[in-house]
């Protein structure tokens, strides 16, 4: 039995790592320590949960229920089409891939000059690259495990160790008021920003893809292999994202009026290094973001192939390349601002699909996962729309009284009354079969 361990273990996990690693993983980190400044890591605890040991967690329970659509399936066929085609426009075309052409032209503006003319050459250029690396989603651990991974991590460490040999200040900053009250809670909403728990629901499918490509074809053991690759890549993120808010808490104190994880990283770089400190700036973000955007087009084109298999692989791969270019070119603040809303409504589903999932026996009462999801998208969905401008009156105002909805959290409740309500309809149900 071939068993997937060492350096193929290894390589696989970087590149997960390097899939999950992109745009928002580089800014959100750097701009909480930032804004956060003396409550860093209370809130870079919050951040860490939804960040990393959520998308961890997502990649596992995906691989041991055997696919997204059979996981998402366990609340309703047609929940699961439509909340399945929801992520992967949100990782695909709409939010993620754009946004790592955005980002990462914003780090090379300072060098090569702003403006839309070169944003427009430069997103060509971004999505060439990315739809002819995409090409073979079979051959992404040769291509982003061994070479782009690895390069992406020496480029970091290069520039935390210069923060730590002449730092930029002696202190962190002071907290932001966001901050204050309940840092770590703040923490854990900003982690949604990296969509890193809705894409972990379908990276495990590219995963899969590659470790067979190692020769290893037992089911069993694909799962066992991308699990283990889960938990090296969620240890990656940790020391990744340690290193990211301790430099951003100490540039927010010398640099305090930031704008973005973009502008906080970009300052840092260039006390400490000069021009070539934002060159080296724009290397790490050039190839984070590559990263992301190929795992990610591979990702979707793999899903909308096996939806209409008539219609290619490399078509659906050029398709989305050539939309997510336009797209990005509405710049990284106007992305960001969409996907807010969208990303509020999305996450509580995916993580209350991922708990359930960890207790295998829940899925026997058919109740459970219709009720528990159902009213946590009611929630969720009421209070995005109400943030967007879309109110129901009535109804959002009920739906504002919910225990810690000024928290964010206010979805909780709901998804413990749909699991209670579940476990006792169907245990009901049962005794009078």
């Amino acid at each position: 039995m071939q068993k997937l361990h060492g350096k193929n273990l290894l390589l696989v996990g970087f590149t997960l790592f390097s899939m999950f690693f992109g745009a928002g993983n580089l800014i959100f980190p750097p701009f909480l320590g930032a804004e956060a400044g003396t409550a860093a890591w209370p809130a870079f605890l919050g951040f860490a949960m939804s960040a990393i040991g959520l998308p961890v967690l997502g990649v596992v329970a995906v691989a041991r229920s055997g696919g997204l659509s059979a996981l998402a399936g366990r609340v309703h066929p047609r929940f699961a089409a439509v909340f399945t085609m929801l992520i992967y426009l949100s990782i695909g075309p709409c939010l993620a891939i754009p946004r790592t052409a955005s980002t990462s032209f914003e780090m090379f503006a300072p060098i090569i000059g702003g403006g839309t003319a070169k944003q427009a050459v430069y997103s060509v250029l971004f999505f060439t690259v990315a739809f002819l690396i995409a090409l073979r989603p079979d051959k992404l651990t040769d291509r982003l495990g061994k070479i782009l991974c690895p390069t992406l991590i020496v480029l970091i460490v290069v520039l935390f160790a210069g923060c730590l040999v002449a730092p930029v200040a002696s202190h962190y900053g002071a907290v932001q008021s966001n901050y204050a009250s309940l840092p770590a809670a703040v923490g854990f909403l900003g982690g949604y920003q990296t969509m890193d728990t809705i894409a972990a629901l379908n990276f495990g499918a590219i995963i899969a893809l590659n470790i067979r490509a190692k020769g290893i074809e037992e089911e069993k053991q694909v799962v066992r292999g991308t699990i283990r690759a889960g938990w090296i890549a969620g240890a990656l993120l940790l020391v990744i994202y340690a290193m990211l808010t301790h430099v951003g808490a100490l540039s927010g104190a010398a640099f305090p009026l930031g704008e973005s994880g973009a502008d906080t990283l970009s300052s840092l770089a260039y006390a400490l290094f000069g021009i070539p400190g934002r060159i080296l700036l724009a290397a790490i973000f050039l190839i984070a973001c590559l990263n992301t955007c190929i795992g990610l087009i591979s990702c979707v084109s793999e899903y909308f192939h096996g939806l209409f298999p008539r219609v290619s692989y490399r078509a659906f791969a050029a398709f989305f390349s050539v939309a997510s270019m336009v797209v990005s070119n509405i710049g990284l603040a106007g992305i960001i601002r969409l996907s807010t809303p969208v990303l509020n409504a999305i996450y509580p589903a995916a993580i209350v699909l991922i708990v359930l999932s960890f207790v295998p026996q829940l899925a026997s009462f058919r109740l459970v996962y219709p009720l528990a999801v159902g009213l946590t998208c009611v929630q969720s969905v009421t209070e995005a729309l109400a943030h967007s401008g879309l109110s129901i009156p009535v109804w959002t105002d009920a739906v504002a009284f919910l225990p810690l909805t000024a928290a964010g959290f206010g979805w909780v409740l709901p998804a413990l009354i749909g699991l209670l309500l579940g476990l006792g309809l169907s245990r009901r149900s049962q005794a009078t079969v």
